[in-house]
């Protein structure tokens, strides 16, 4: 059998194994992305502006297609993505900053931790350590660097990161206009709650974020959901009909991840 990228028995197979997981995992990640000072090169592809939601959904299918992956596959499919930014970069004539890609490399390490300890549990420290280390292979691969060498040196460097590279810009007042307009009010108003619950505090204060969490209430009620096996038919009710379909693929391939 092949060589696994992450261990079968590994937290972070766990943790990218359950769409819901996932999903939340998405909801911090577009408060992180729309924030970014990088992400005028997002916008430069068109991808983003176009249909953010979709191309956010993409990015976390592919991170996670990784962590399941044998380590061959999981190499070229790092391999690619340089390869595309590498593209990208020689269309631009610049060079996209190291600090982005380390950028994106935090933001999955973090919502892994913090989506899965919403729904789920605590993460010992062990396991907060093995999902850095699974994000930092991945960065290794793509030959970053300024990479860091342990876990509590990233949470050290994730704070900076937070601090020196976000701003609430005009990309990101239009990003989150699009998120509204692709989601309808309801469902941003859960985004904006799900993101209340998730993002680092130096997050909720640029995006501007209530405090108080009114969305703690229904993260127990959906536990007990999923209990009683009627997560199903609230996700039906909460996304959007176009994205529906993929968070439901994320549970299927969870029970049979491959």
């Amino acid at each position: 059998m092949p060589k696994q990228f992450v261990d079968p028995k590994s937290i972070v197979r766990t943790i990218w194994g359950r769409g819901d997981t996932i999903l939340l995992l998405f909801a911090g990640a577009s408060a992180e992305f729309a924030l970014n000072k990088s992400v005028d090169w997002l916008y430069f592809t068109g991808r983003l502006p176009a249909d953010p939601l979709g191309r956010l959904f993409s990015t976390v299918a592919y991170a996670r297609r990784i962590v399941f992956a044998d380590e061959e596959k999981a190499f070229a499919a790092i391999d690619s993505i340089t390869a595309i930014h590498k593209g990208v970069e020689a269309k631009r004539g610049a060079t996209i900053p190291a600090s982005a890609y380390l950028d994106v490399l935090f933001l999955l390490v973090g919502y892994s931790i913090s989506a899965f300890e919403l729904v789920e549990r605590k993460l010992q420290p062990a396991e907060k350590a093995e999902v850095f280390a699974v994000f930092s292979r991945v960065g290794q691969r793509m030959g970053l660097t300024g990479l860091p060498e342990s876990y509590p040196h990233f949470e050290a460097l994730r704070e900076q990161h937070l601090r020196d590279n976000l701003e609430c810009g005009p990309f990101a007042r239009d990003l989150y206009r699009r998120y509204r307009q692709h989601l309808g009010k309801f469902r941003y108003q859960l985004l904006l709650q799900a993101q209340v619950l998730l993002v680092p505090s130096h997050v909720r204060r640029l995006l501007g974020l209530p405090a108080f969490p009114f969305l703690y209430p229904v993260v127990q009620l959906y536990k007990l959901s999923c209990f009683l096996h009627l997560d199903k038919g609230i996700k039906t009710l909460l996304l959007p009909a176009r994205y529906r379909e993929q968070v439901f693929q994320l549970d299927a391939a969870g029970a049979h991840p491959h």
